[in-house]
């Protein structure tokens, strides 16, 4: 039964309540009404928040908020290849996440000036520029899936003068193995990310810095004031990060991995570092060593499954071309399957990150305040 024809099997009964419902009291009355309207209102409002997205990615019902659900259809549309459509997929699944929080926080009277709400709006336009849906002609190469070497142009890898001639040298030195050369590519790579990343942010900044020129109304400067003031801070800590990043690299092209060296994977490298600059205690610290040996372990098993995602993808696309119906679902069977595999794994991931850095940024705030 679909939903219209149940809505009038519901209604139908209407006009007896009201025939018999003069023998009733009319508060009684008004209740059953209530009852009747509220049951099917209810209903439908649930079915329309706990349907169940689809594994291929066409539902329209993906995510709970309508401009989330307009990119990933547009994602869908363009074809971006199978891992750059996890990754985008559990991006928004995060950002559907903080915005669903910000409601919550904002309707019990919080963020009155519209700090978190703007932040939420860079974040958006932060996914926006990545997966190259901001509505702009894209100049840069290309986005391959990064997972093997013949991806990437020789001597151009990165896109950036000083990363590629970084990477050059320590191609050419003949310090690293193979395994070492691939956990440097990912950590140069993690680099290059958080450069597109900075570049994004600045654009943004440079945009609201325009529109701030053009404010008529004092009330509304001084609001718009405050965001630019925050999203200066951002940039600045970006800017940061990414020196204390490349001397890192620096420093790791030139010397090579060190056999004591805690972790291999460059965002858990990273949130190690930033703990040990936020002056915490040492059992904190070793608490802290423990969460980060497990949260590595859940990269590694995602950046696995990555992989097998886009070779599936690859064996789909030759068992379509040779024509065999059976083997094309078997096929896409398997791809379906490790494509929501691998989204529900990044999105894991990624909110375990999240509240990692909330962890050790708030926990060093606290001891600095002490």
């Amino acid at each position: 039964m679909n939903r219209s024809s149940e809505i009038a099997f519901h209604l139908r009964f209407l006009p007896y309540i009201f025939r018999y419902g003069v023998k009733m009291k009319f508060g009684c009355l008004f209740a059953v009404l209530c009852l009747a309207v509220g049951a099917i209102a209810g209903k439908y409002s649930r079915e329309m928040n706990d349907q169940k997205p689809s594994v291929d990615g066409k539902s329209t019902v993906e995510f709970r908020i309508a401009k989330l659900n307009q990119v990933w259809e547009k994602a869908i549309r363009m074809q971006l290849p199978p891992v750059r459509q996890a990754e985008l997929h559990s991006d928004l699944k995060i950002q559907e996440k903080d915005e669903l929080q910000w409601k919550k926080t904002k309707a019990d009277g919080m963020d009155e000036n519209g700090e978190r709400e703007a932040k939420l709006r860079r974040g958006f336009n932060v996914i926006l520029a990545k997966y190259g849906m901001d509505g702009k002609k894209d100049t840069r190469p290309l986005e391959s899936n990064n997972l093997k070497d013949h991806d990437f142009r020789q001597g151009d890898m990165f896109d950036d003068p000083r990363l590629d001639k970084l990477w050059n040298k320590a191609k050419s030195s003949g310090k690293f193995s193979e395994e070492e050369m691939q956990s440097l590519k990912r950590e140069f790579q993690h680099h290059k990310d958080k450069i597109s990343e900075y570049n994004i942010v600045m654009d943004t900044v440079s945009r609201t810095e325009e529109i701030h020129k053009n404010v008529i109304s004092p009330l509304e400067g001084e609001v718009k004031e405050h965001v630019l003031h925050q999203k200066h801070t951002d940039l600045k800590d970006k800017m940061r990060d990414l020196n204390q990043g490349f001397e890192r690299l620096r420093k790791l092209s030139h010397e090579g991995f060190s056999e004591d060296s805690e972790f291999k994977e460059p965002r858990v490298i990273e949130l190690w570092e930033m703990a040990q600059r936020a002056n915490l205690t040492g059992d904190e610290l070793d608490s802290l060593k423990e969460e980060l040996k497990h949260f590595e372990t859940k990269v590694e098993k995602h950046s696995h499954y990555q992989e097998q995602l886009e070779l599936s993808h690859q064996k789909l696309r030759h068992v379509e071309a040779l024509g065999d119906n059976d083997h094309i679902l078997r096929n896409q069977e398997r791809y379906n399957n490790l494509a929501e595999k691998t989204r529900e794994m990044g999105y894991k991931m990624k909110k375990h990150m999240q509240d990692l850095n909330s962890k050790i940024s708030r926990k060093g705030l606290d001891r600095n305040e002490l």
